[in-house]
């Protein structure tokens, strides 16, 4: 009798294990699945800048927008993909893209021969090229009359990279700084002479009551690609070159510029 009342209670010991195990199962597949969007759809992790403009910015109601977000939203829609936005800043999102944490950035990054080493860029979305601003009463006109003084760049940005080139040459230092408009205060204030920094973007901002001109015609630069990381995100580069095809022909990327910089 004992060896019979021993062996139910290990069926029913074995039992309960097993159903146990299988709702152990079952709650680990139930958690994967919270981790992944229902349809099974990538979600393709992009990082920008958080002030560009008029590539990217944010406007009066608290949005983001500009040519950048514009142009990929338009060929996420035409080549069916997903993806989030990570405003993070420019170097913030180059960091973020080498860490693995961005599978692309869009923020008006010039396709450079030294960064061409580094990542893998879409065709170009904009040709564009550096210019340098002053104060609005400033009487500086040329690189002669920045000798002995400080000027303002972007941190990672072709703007830097042509003000260090030619800091030697003019006699000037070149102080650097995360975002925009933290350097266009800078110069405003008057703690520095100068900054560099692409053309059309300082056109847009004085253009819209920044206190700074122009004096400068544009000096000619490298154009903007979308970015990741090199050897990486192929199928992802080629959704978006693709689209950018068809956003050319539709004649919606001509709808996008005009959207932002008058003719």
């Amino acid at each position: 009798m004992k060896k019979k009342l021993l062996a139910a209670f290990l069926c029913l010991t074995m039992a309960f294990s097993l159903a146990a195990c299988g709702d152990s199962e079952d709650a680990g597949k139930t958690d994967k699945k919270k981790d992944s969007k229902d349809d099974g759809k990538k979600v393709y992790q992009v990082a920008t800048d958080t002030t560009f403009a008029p590539f990217e910015f944010e406007n009066d109601e608290g949005d983001m927008v500009g040519i950048d977000l514009d142009i990929l939203a338009a060929i996420a829609e035409d080549q069916g993909f997903e993806y989030e936005l990570q405003i993070v800043g420019f170097q913030a999102a180059v960091n973020a893209l080498e860490a693995g944490q961005a599978d692309a950035v869009i923020a008006g990054m010039s396709i450079t021969d030294e960064r061409k080493e580094k990542y893998d860029f879409s065709d170009e979305y904009y040709q564009s090229g550096v210019g340098m601003a002053v104060k609005k009463d400033s009487d500086i006109d040329s690189y002669e009359d920045l000798k002995g003084k400080t000027v303002a760049a972007k941190l990672g940005t072709e703007g830097c990279t042509f003000a260090e080139s030619i800091a030697d040459q003019y006699g000037f230092t070149v102080t650097q700084f995360e975002d925009s408009s933290t350097m266009y205060q800078d110069v405003i204030s008057g703690n520095t002479v100068a900054c560099f920094e692409d053309y059309p973007v300082m056109g847009y901002e004085i253009s819209r009551g920044l206190e700074l001109k122009l004096p400068l015609d544009m000096e000619k630069g490298a154009p903007y690609g979308f970015a990741v990381m090199k050897g990486e995100n192929a199928e992802l580069l080629k959704m978006f070159n693709a689209g950018l095809a068809n956003l050319k022909e539709s004649g919606k990327y001509d709808e996008i510029l005009d959207t932002y910089i008058k003719k």
